[in-house]
């Protein structure tokens, strides 16, 4: 692996940040807008996601799509993850990650105006990509920004911002067909609207484009704004050879899998089994919202204890109960389903709050950050494409339901291997 993944690059004569030391001194308008900021962005790295899943048949039928045609959709915000996920790191060492998120928010605004407007796959395909590469880039650096300026409140920060994810998440599953009825029934509409909420959360990110405290300096300083010291870096090429950051990656890109499958293509597997498409959105935003008290609860969980194994463990556990009862009694138990699946899908803020449990630098965060969510999301890159051709060709969801269950096994082995208490600055092939 290349220095582009490296945020928070060394400066000559600086000593890293120890995990435990103490959050830099600021401003107060700083941590408000960094806090506002944190929660703003997250609220919008779902929606263009779930928005499409609550509408995917009308929009289907708009587009004349196949249903394999719709598994490529499905599968295209881990692709746009993974390949954007990687330019983010770069980006933010030559220009501060503040400035990159902003860049972030102001992308997914465009993609979600733009994408309602195209008559056509190719187009749809293009805007969605936009707004996903504003969402990829802001993934990645969410763990950089809370490392750099909460280190001492890691948990309370990504529990805060993943709670804020679940929400958005579960509001765009929530309301987005209740909402194109109310707005005269056009699934264009529908999706459209969510570019209000992006355009609000750019605001709060022109406050931090002009620090650079996370950009690459030639020489040793600290920033105007925060007195926190640049953060030496091991070698990037390591974590290729690194079995944590393995391990991290697998099990991302395993729970990533899950998570867009379950936001693609849940709601059409209700609505398969005689739910009406609103309720069938209900029931998708009640997965989403148990993210909401969980992704809170989880990552203070996790930094407590001394290994994270025993709660990936008990997530999958949750995720097998949910998708056998989709498949005996998908109607009848549909709203314990729909709980015991969101349980299951909050492993996202355990991986998030591992990655920054298993370096011990900022900057270590940042590579591992983008070194394991752009590899997740490659590896789940087929996950719903394969869900799309085995619901289209099987005539059913016995196969597309066995698929996720079974990835459930190598999930809950790396989330094992990945919550060992150790940080890959402990490893030899990290070491200077």
């Amino acid at each position: 692996m290349s220095d582009e993944t490296q945020i928070l690059s060394q400066a000559a004569d600086t000593e890293p940040i120890p995990a435990d030391s103490p959050a830099p001194r600021r401003s107060v308008w700083l941590t408000r807008f960094l806090v506002a900021g944190l929660v703003l962005a997250a609220l919008n790295l779902r929606p263009a996601i779930t928005s499409l899943g609550a509408l995917l048949e009308e929009v289907r039928g708009g587009l004349h799509m196949s249903g394999s045609v719709a598994g490529v959709l499905t599968s295209v915000p881990p692709f746009c993850f993974a390949l954007f996920g990687y330019a983010a790191p770069r980006l933010a060492r030559r220009f501060g990650p503040g400035a990159i998120v902003f860049a972030g928010m102001l992308a997914i605004t465009a993609g979600l105006l733009i994408r309602p407007f195209m008559n056509g796959t190719v187009g749809f395909l293009a805007a969605s990509a936009l707004a996903l590469a504003g969402i990829a880039v802001s993934n990645v650096l969410m763990p950089v920004i809370v490392k750099r300026y909460f280190p001492d409140r890691v948990g309370t920060m990504t529990g805060l911002y993943s709670m804020a994810l679940a929400l958005g998440t579960a509001a765009a599953a929530a309301v987005t067909v209740p909402m194109t009825e109310a707005l005269g029934g056009s699934w264009r509409t529908g999706l459209g609207v969510w570019a209000v909420l992006a355009a609000v959360a750019v605001l709060p990110w022109l406050g931090l484009v002009r620090d650079r405290s996370g950009a690459d300096e030639r020489t040793p300083q600290t920033s105007a704004v925060t007195a926190a010291p640049a953060v030496s870096a091991a070698p990037a090429r390591g974590l290729i050879r690194n079995g944590t950051a393995w391990a991290l990656a697998c099990f991302f890109g395993l729970q990533a899998t899950g998570a867009y499958i379950t936001m693609g293509w849940m709601p059409q597997r209700f609505r398969d089994a005689g739910i009406s498409a609103g309720t069938a959105g209900l029931l998708l935003a009640v997965t989403m919202v148990m993210g909401v008290p969980l992704a809170f609860v989880i990552p203070r969980v996790a930094t407590r204890m001394k290994t994270q194994g025993p709660i990936a463990l008990v997530l999958a556990l949750c995720g097998l109960v949910a998708i056998g009862g989709l498949y005996a009694a998908p109607a009848g138990g549909a709203w314990i389903w729909a709980v015991l699946l969101g349980i299951s899908n909050c492993a996202f803020p355990l991986a998030l709050t591992m990655i920054s449990l298993r370096s011990s630098t900022g900057a270590g965060v940042a590579r591992l950050s983008a070194f394991a969510q752009s590899t997740g999301y490659l590896i789940s890159i087929p996950g719903p494409l394969l869900v799309g051709v085995l619901y289209q060709h099987s005539g059913g969801w016995g196969l597309p339901l066995a698929f996720m269950a079974a990835l459930l096994v190598p999930q809950t082995v790396a989330g094992i291997i990945a919550g060992r208490d150790r940080t890959i600055e402990d490893a030899p092939e990290m070491r200077n």
